[in-house]
């Protein structure tokens, strides 16, 4: 079974990483759409651009969509995991299923440098939709109250995950939330 997904980031990579060590880091996905290179993945969508890597503004730009299969996310994850070690920071990318009966799965993965630079865009996050959600009928002061409690709460799971015998240092990290549409 054949399913349409959409992939969006804007992947900020350090100073002296060049398109080739990004080219490897995402051989899972390119080895997974048969692709030589970043220039040859093809969106569907005529007006986005696929995967580019812009040199000047040290930017990885993916705005790609394109029919997959079972086995693309763990290319997607796999790919992602690579990349970290070239981020500059760690930032979200947003991954969206489109289902046969029309309803659409959103997944957010992270990116980064270490787990917790990953762990600081995850809280990011989390405040953004928190706030937008609840801006809508509190006021600020009310709204600030929630936030300051995400806080706490992020900053004993980094607490628990610190004090673990293994730490993960994952590249990425992933979890599902509600769809928020890309304007082009």
């Amino acid at each position: 079974m054949r399913l349409e997904v959409h992939v969006h980031a804007d992947i900020p990579i350090l100073e002296g990483v060049s398109k080739r060590q990004l080219e490897q880091a995402f051989a899972p996905v390119l080895e997974y759409l048969d692709a030589d290179g970043l220039s040859d993945v093809k969106s569907l969508e005529p007006d986005e651009p696929g995967i580019k890597y812009d040199e000047k503004d040290l930017m990885l730009y993916v705005c790609w969509t394109g029919e997959i299969g079972r086995s693309f996310h763990g290319a997607l994850e796999a790919a992602l995991e690579n990349l970290g070690p070239y981020c500059y920071e760690a930032v979200e990318v947003d991954v969206t299923l489109y289902l046969e009966n029309g309803e659409q799965e959103s997944r957010l993965l992270f990116v980064g440098p270490t787990a917790h630079a990953i762990h600081e865009a995850q809280r990011r996050c989390m405040i953004e939709d928190v706030a937008a959600i609840l801006g809508r009928q509190f006021d600020k002061t009310e709204v600030a109250q929630v936030t300051a409690l995400v806080n706490e709460l992020f900053d004993r799971d980094w607490k628990e995950k610190a004090s673990q015998q293994k730490k993960p240092e994952r590249a990425f990290e992933n979890y599902t939330r509600p769809s928020r549409k890309n304007l082009h």
